[in-house]
């Protein structure tokens, strides 16, 4: 039959079948596309790339919301991707389809064997997560552990202020402020699971940890073309998967060098319930009888990724909260200077330490804190959040399985229907408010920490971590900006890698303060 036709038909043959194939796709992309929610038209194969171009993706993704609403569709490649930029469609997220969409969207990055496995922040939904989920909420971030340990806490404080010293030279030179905020963060971090300072003089070992940890949250924080075109994924052309599972080995292996020396330890002596940290929790941990994906007891693998994950997520969300409050105050001295009263007089003497127990009496602080969070938080789209099944918002639109969810709490804190000035850095805000707002996962219009079955666990921690660091950096110091630079001309400016950061480092020279 094809030798009978002529070379004219066999062309208008195809031309047929070509027409009546684009027809069919897009019918049914378009009723495809009437169930997901609106969004930007995508182009073939790199769909959404170019909208995103400029702008921190947190900007560029707010911007499209106003245009295209709260719930917005995006193919970033290949990537299905749902975004959340309002309180409303978040509540109705949150509270109506959490289970649905508490699974995890892992990046190449962190794919190599070692890393989300076994992961509270990474692993999917299931009895494991669980699992871990109640070791955090009964034995890591429990009041009681957390009492206990408030001296440790005090202690990586009061040295992060004597190296804060010792670096400015009595107020003579200017410092890199997060760097302080993050040795004091990863000595905490150190302290609680292994009772010991892992960056000093004398530790070759924790120096080394600290680079291989930092080189991680580097890497995994690159765009990565890999996560939006699956032909790349084996390729790995930025090389940012081999690079982060490189250094993810490097942590690991000196990780299972500090477990097994602990573990002799615990071999020669028993430790006193108070002074238990967190690896000691770890290597006593009894669960089922491995049924249900629960395992009898942690292997040291499993450790590993639990230490690991400590460190990486606990100094970077830290450090970058801590270096913002410090810039918004210097950026709005009237602000700093406020706070700075309220510190100074509620002590009767200099010589008297910021402690846990008087941060209830400082409201000031409290909501310098929640102000910071509200304008910066930590992660602005929180943890990528993906469907384990499809699920259908306000009976309306659909999201469909295996979608990357993403939900942009930096737009919704920032939202101009929510808060009056938005932009601006007010935090008397949080205390005019006769219903005062908390981030406790209940407030949607305030999701630093996120809500819902995958809320950051270690909030209880870190309510009180925040406020004794910044607070005692601004009662110990007056802070003035390098070669004379005024707080109008600061730069304000954000990146993003794993976490929200300046684009430029805070650098200022603290002055000790003696005190009248």
């Amino acid at each position: 039959m094809i030798n009978q036709l002529t070379k004219n038909e066999l062309i208008g043959l195809f031309t047929s079948i070509a027409v009546l194939i684009y027809v069919t796709c897009l019918f049914y992309t378009k009723r495809c596309r009437t169930r997901l929610p609106p969004g930007p038209n995508p182009w073939p194969v790199i769909g959404n790339i170019f909208q995103l171009a400029g702008l921190p993706p947190h900007d560029s993704l707010t911007k499209l919301s106003r245009r295209h609403g709260p719930i917005m569709t995006l193919r970033i490649g290949s990537m299905l991707t749902v975004v959340i930029s309002s309180s409303e469609v978040a509540r109705e997220i949150f509270k109506k389809h959490d289970a649905a969409l508490a699974g995890r969207k892992i990046y190449e990055a962190m794919k190599g064997g070692k890393s989300s496995d076994g992961s509270l922040i990474t692993a999917q939904y299931g009895a494991y997560w669980r699992m871990l989920r109640r070791l955090c909420t009964t034995q890591f971030f429990v009041t009681r552990r957390l009492d206990a340990m408030s001296d440790v806490r005090s202690r990586c404080v009061d040295q992060m202020l004597r190296f804060v010293e010792e670096g400015g030279q009595n107020g003579t030179k200017t410092i890199d402020v997060g760097r302080y905020f993050f040795l004091m963060a990863f000595n905490l971090i150190g302290n609680l699971m292994f009772s010991r300072d892992l960056l000093d003089p004398d530790s070759k070992r924790g120096s080394e940890f600290f680079y291989h940890t930092g080189k991680v949250m580097e890497f995994a924080g690159k765009p990565n073309v890999a996560d939006f075109f699956p032909l790349l994924r084996f390729l790995d052309p930025q090389g940012i998967r081999r690079k982060t599972q490189f250094h993810v080995e490097k942590a690991f292996e000196i990780a299972g060098e500090f477990i097994r020396e602990r573990t002799e330890v615990r071999e020669r002596e028993k430790s006193d319930e108070k002074t238990k940290d967190y690896l000691d929790v770890l290597l006593e941990f009894r669960g089922g009888d491995g049924v249900d994906e629960e395992p009898s007891s942690f292997s040291s693998r499993d450790i590993n990724v639990i230490v690991f994950e400590m460190f990486t997520a606990g100094t970077d969300t830290t450090t970058s909260t801590l270096e913002w409050a410090l810039a918004e105050l210097l950026h709005n001295p009237r602000t700093l200077t406020k706070l700075q009263t309220e510190l100074r007089t509620y002590f009767k003497s200099s010589n008297q330490k910021l402690q846990e127990e008087d941060l209830p009496n400082l409201p000031y602080l409290s909501a310098v804190i929640m102000e910071t969070l509200r304008l910066h938080p930590p992660l602005p789209f929180l943890v990528p959040h993906k469907a384990m099944s499809t699920c259908h918002i306000f009976d309306q639109y659909t999201i469909p399985k295996e979608t990357q969810v993403l939900v942009n709490v930096w737009a919704i804190g920032r939202d101009p229907k929510t808060w009056i000035d938005p932009i601006m850095f007010k935090p008397e805000r949080f205390i005019s408010d006769p219903d005062a707002r908390d981030f406790k996962g209940q407030d949607y219009e305030f999701l630093p920490f996120g809500s819902g079955r995958r809320m950051c666990p270690a909030l209880p921690l870190a309510s009180r971590v925040l406020p004794l660091a910044i607070g005692s950096m601004v009662r110990s110091f007056d802070w003035a900006l390098e070669n004379g630079l005024n707080a109008e001309e600061m730069d304000m400016g954000e990146r993003i890698g794993i976490t929200l950061k300046k684009a430029v480092p805070l650098e200022a020279i603290p002055i000790p303060y003696r005190g009248t």
